[in-house]
């Protein structure tokens, strides 16, 4: 029997680092420091580093770091964030959550990221900040968002959970805005044996405020300056992250090679392949083509073994949770054409030679099939 390939292979990597994880989980177990501890606090330093900022609070899911940037960075009811309807509903969940209400600014058709061109029409007296999010691993394009929100007055909260180790001209993601997000999901570039999130900034007071907001809004026991929640790291996933985190830049080199191997092969067969921005290093969260025929494609690489995923197949502004915010569908008909056709290939650092030429051959096979035509971003 043909073995499928997989659009992830978590246990694969775990191969890779298994002797160093189960030391550090089990040291964890030794210490006793399971909820934050001296693991925790050792990553958020490092990770903080790592993306050119001065603080990291780590948190419990990257949703939760969403909110509490949103909440240190002073968002609250009445207020309006401009954010992108192609995204992860977190993203919108997030500002929700803070009180906030979402506004939403089509994508480029090119990068599939925010439209910094489309951010006056949103802009109204109750704005107060800009998410953009940098996504399948490609960085928003920041500099003319950062003018626009320098200009009005706005702060800028990067949602880069999907973009670990990406740049931007340079610059590490994370090190841009006032305040950055991560996601440690599983799945993620850098993930977690479990959930997990961070928050990064160089503002020192944003910082603490998000540390309170993470531990029920004490800065010590049982004086609680703030309002908070449980947004806590556990231990063992802050061991796990830091032992995963020496590795994250040769498993970042793994998956740009892979995209750009994916890249030339399907140029041979004429299918447009994941455009890379000039002014971004581009770590391939995600790697997505696009067709008008996307279910019979997927069906038909499902039968060669090739497992598919789809990142997202309705925007935020069409799902029925978020319909009191008055949009509808021809709003952002970037987002809706994209929603309709990305499908992903699949894309993680343990990906083989043999495996992508099943996948491309797979591809190859469904011109006249399917009829369709295949293009890729």
């Amino acid at each position: 029997m043909r073995s499928v390939v997989p659009f992830l292979d978590l246990r694969a990597q775990y191969a890779t680092v298994k002797a160093e994880i189960e030391q550090a989980v089990l040291n964890v177990l030794t210490s006793g420091a399971y909820i934050l501890g001296p693991e925790v606090a050792a990553f958020e330093r490092e990770f903080a580093a790592y993306c050119g900022a001065a603080e990291g609070i780590a948190v419990n899911s990257g949703t939760s770091a969403l909110h509490a940037a949103l909440i240190a960075a002073g968002i609250g009811a009445g207020d309006e964030v401009l954010t992108t309807p192609f995204t992860f509903v977190a993203t919108a969940s997030a500002i929700c959550s803070a009180g906030a209400r979402p506004v939403f600014v089509d994508i480029d058709p090119e990068s599939f990221t925010m439209d910094p061109a489309r951010l006056e029409q949103a802009l109204t007296p109750r704005t107060r900040a800009i998410v953009p999010v940098h996504l399948y691993g490609q960085p928003a394009d920041m500099d003319p968002i950062m003018a626009f929100a320098r200009k009005h007055g706005l702060l800028v909260i990067e949602d880069a959970c999907q973009a670990h180790g990406a740049r931007y001209n340079g610059q590490p993601v994370g090190s841009i805005g006032d305040l950055a997000c991560f996601s440690f999901y599983p799945g993620k570039n850098l993930g977690a044996c479990g959930e997990g999130g961070i928050v990064v900034t160089s503002d020192p007071q944003r910082a603490r405020t998000a540390r309170m907001v993470r531990d029920w809004g004490q800065e010590k026991k049982y004086e609680h300056v703030i309002m908070g929640y449980n947004y806590r790291m556990d231990g063992i996933q802050g061991a796990i992250l830091r032992v995963k985190l020496r590795y994250l830049e040769q498993w970042t080199e793994a998956r740009r090679s892979h995209a750009q191997r994916y890249d030339a092969l399907l140029d041979q067969i004429g299918v447009r392949r994941p455009r890379e921005m000039s002014y971004s290093r581009h770590v391939y969260h995600v790697y997505a083509i696009r067709t008008a025929e996307r279910a019979a494609v997927q069906a038909a690489l499902k039968d060669a073994g090739v497992e598919t995923g789809i990142h997202y197949p309705t925007p935020v502004h069409l799902q029925p949770a978020y319909a009191f915010l008055g949009y509808g569908a021809g709003d952002f008909p970037h987002a809706e054409a994209a929603g309709r056709e990305v499908l992903s290939l699949p894309m993680f650092p343990e990906l083989s030679q043999e495996q992508q030429d099943r996948v491309v051959g797979a591809v190859a096979s469904l011109g006249e099939a399917v009829s369709c035509n295949v293009r890729a971003f």
